[in-house]
């Protein structure tokens, strides 16, 4: 009786808590991002994909894949193509909930399979390290003055990054309205840009800019932060220490599957991205990076979202972009 007992529960767990046989990759894993090659996106995900075939959690090949274009409505659209299909991951930041609200797509998060949140970094404003631009109370003047003056280099129009930057110029007086937009594809082209002279200040999370930082070549206008950071970012002084009362947007990013996934196809990247972002290897990059850990499992993500689009509308609406 012993031993029978045995094998049911061993049977038990090889099935899953919803009677489905265990699933894990029988093909080449694809990890899409949305925007360029050399930004943050692209990083943390080349990141994610190194450690998951070292530590022998993904045992498949895998690949990542760079699929930018239409403010990151292409990588949607191609991991839409294949429901029920788990072998494709994709990366995306709040760029999914303008992109609905603005009426750039139809497609919701909701069509997609939450499956981790890894981080949620700050959004901050930079300037080369020697522009004109001091601090916000010059950015803002310069704005009030003359808005065609000062141009702001961006992954997308409508954006996280955009609606940011956006409420905290309003909280400030300026007509966030009349904000001189250049977008890129990924950090990577912003950054270019930046040091290159040709935009006056970057929106991007603080990562996106860290070396940029370290290395002297460009300061920190403002943190989109309840508190000021630590680390590089020491320095830098939140919109609220300026006097604006803004704190931003909440720049997550996570990895979503296909519509359609299976509880059990779940399950697998449950735990191989728990088991991911426990390494060292990752402990250690949110570390270098000034990141705090932020993981969360597929359904507490799931949750989350929900959360974050409602706030994100609201902000929307307060701005006059959604009605």
């Amino acid at each position: 009786m012993l031993k029978i007992a045995a094998i049911a529960l061993a049977l038990s767990f090889a099935t899953g808590a919803w009677g489905q046989a265990a699933w894990r990759p029988e093909k080449t894993v694809e990890f899409i991002v949305p925007t360029g090659a050399g930004g943050n996106n692209d990083k943390l995900t080349r990141l994610a994909q190194k450690i998951l075939q070292d530590h022998k959690l993904l045992t498949t090949p895998s690949v990542v894949l760079n699929r930018s274009g239409g403010n990151q409505t292409l990588a949607v659209i191609y991991a839409l193509q294949h429901p029920g299909d788990a072998h494709y991951i994709l990366f995306l930041n709040p760029t999914i909930f303008a992109n609905e609200l603005n009426g750039i797509t139809p497609h919701r998060y909701t069509e997609l399979t939450p499956l981790a949140l890894l981080v949620i970094e700050n959004t901050v404003l930079t300037v080369r390290a020697d522009s004109p631009i001091k601090n916000m109370a010059d950015l803002v003047g310069r704005l009030k003055a003359d808005p065609d003056t000062v141009s702001f280099g961006m992954p997308a129009r409508g954006g996280q990054p955009h609606l940011t930057a956006a409420a905290a110029l309003r909280a400030a007086g300026a007509d966030a309205r009349r904000m001189k937009v250049v977008v890129f594809k990924g950090s990577g082209e912003s950054i270019t840009a930046l040091l290159g002279g040709h935009v006056d200040v970057m929106v991007s999370s603080s990562g996106s800019v860290l070396g940029m930082v370290q290395a002297g070549q460009a300061r920190v206008l403002a943190v989109a932060a309840a508190q000021r950071m630590g680390g590089s970012f020491a320095n830098a002084l939140t919109f609220r220490e300026q006097g604006i009362n803004s704190t931003g947007i909440p720049a997550w990013r996570g990895f979503f599957g296909a519509q359609k996934l299976t509880p059990a196809q779940i399950a697998f990247w449950d735990e191989a991205f728990s088991k991911m972002t426990d390494s060292a290897e990752w402990k250690k990059n949110l570390e270098d990076g000034d990141l705090t850990q932020q993981y969360l499992r597929s359904r507490e993500f799931g949750r989350y979202l929900d959360a974050e689009y409602a706030s994100t509308r609201q902000v929307m609406t307060d701005l006059g972009i959604v009605k």
